[in-house]
């Protein structure tokens, strides 16, 4: 079974979550364009000040999105 990893990406800052909507439609772009597999692109609201955005891939794709989108950091998801 491939387990899932979530890579995420930490936005601080006023602006925080306008900047994490719009990195998610670079992550649709480039999985789109590079048809890669993914299970979610989406956002969550940590505080006011600070936003993360994130993909769920399967394990096997995450160096391509590793490597390519250089995340602030990975859990299982």
């Amino acid at each position: 079974m491939n387990r899932k990893l979530k890579l995420i990406w930490d936005f601080r800052g006023a602006t925080s979550k306008k900047t994490a909507e719009h990195h998610c439609i670079h992550l649709k772009e480039f999985a789109n364009i590079e048809k890669l597999h993914f299970y979610e692109i989406n956002l969550s609201v940590i505080s006011e000040m600070h936003t993360i955005a994130f993909i769920i891939v399967d394990e096997v794709d995450m160096k391509t999105y590793r490597d390519a989108l250089k995340p602030h950091r990975g859990q299982l998801a």
